[in-house]
């Protein structure tokens, strides 16, 4: 079932999503088709997520740049990012119309044929010098498509057919699965040297094959699934001292300058920025 929501107001974004087959459901989030006609510029500040991004547009261009609104930005058709430790301001001329999807690292290391995803870490590209030939023409299908219905079932199609015939080499090690599984259900709170002894791999092997597959170190990940976790509470309405205890910082000051650093803006800054519609524009 597509569910259809209108934002901003006066229909000046739509947003149409929907699960994926449950055959992807375990590495791939649900599909966001959206189309933006606010007529004039607009940027917004996107946290990391610990999740691999795909967004495939079908007209307007996508303006990315660093954690600071207003600064020089590349701009793009498509995009696909790879795990970020630092907040991106994303923008557009005010036309803006796509799909996008989050994908599990592990998820996309088999999509992307075991391209080493280390080369995306803190990197958003093209998703045709990941994918090559094939995301220009599922690109072009997608766009050609007369509804949404018939966009979600053509994903679904394409990326059961892409995991279907991934080479068995192209799927991550199981300790680097078993690795990313114990860091998500910690929500990053845990040691890494304990992530290294429960995997049965030393720290350095761990470290190293964690980077190629997932496309950040396991330390990095924790930090970014430390502040996903604070951003939730804080979103959720509970106070900065309560949220640096609950998500694993010494204190609330450890907050603040993790937070800081990752997002470019202390806490109470981003939420009174409007923090919880900017972290899920697009999931990065």
């Amino acid at each position: 079932m597509v569910r259809h929501r209108v934002c901003t107001g006066g229909g000046r974004c739509e947003w149409f999503i929907k699960a994926p087959d449950p055959r992807l459901r375990a590495g791939i989030g649900s599909y966001r088709g959206f189309r933006a006609r606010a007529g004039v510029p607009q940027e917004r500040l996107v946290v990391p997520s610990g999740r691999v991004s795909l967004l495939i547009g079908f007209g307007g261009e996508l303006r990315v740049g660093g954690g600071r609104p207003g600064a020089g930005a590349a701009r793009h058709a498509s995009v696909v990012s790879g795990l970020h430790t630092r907040a991106r301001v994303l923008g557009h001329g005010g036309e803006f119309h796509g799909v996008e999807t989050a994908l599990a690292p592990w998820a996309a290391y088999r999509l992307f044929g075991g391209a080493s995803l280390a080369e995306l870490g803190d990197v958003l590209t093209d998703p045709a010098d990941v994918l090559g030939a094939r995301c220009r023409t599922l690109g072009e299908r997608l766009a050609d498509a007369p509804g949404w219905d018939e966009r979600f079932a053509l994903l679904d199609e394409t990326l059961l057919a892409w995991t279907a015939d991934a080479a068995p080499e192209h799927t991550v090690a199981p300790a680097v699965l078993e690795a990313w599984r114990l860091l998500h259900q910690a929500q990053g709170h845990m040691r890494i040297r304990e992530v290294a002894d429960r995997t049965g791999w030393s720290l350095r092997h761990l470290e190293s094959r964690f980077r190629e597959q997932i496309g950040l170190s396991p330390k990095r990940l924790a930090r970014v699934l430390r502040l996903r976790h604070a951003v939730e509470e804080l979103t959720a309405g509970r106070g900065a001292a309560d949220t640096a205890s609950v998500c694993g910082f010494y204190d609330q000051s450890h907050l603040g300058r993790e937070f800081k650093e990752l997002t470019g803006m202390p806490p109470g800054r981003w939420l009174a920025a409007g923090g919880t519609a900017n972290a899920a524009w697009i999931a990065g």
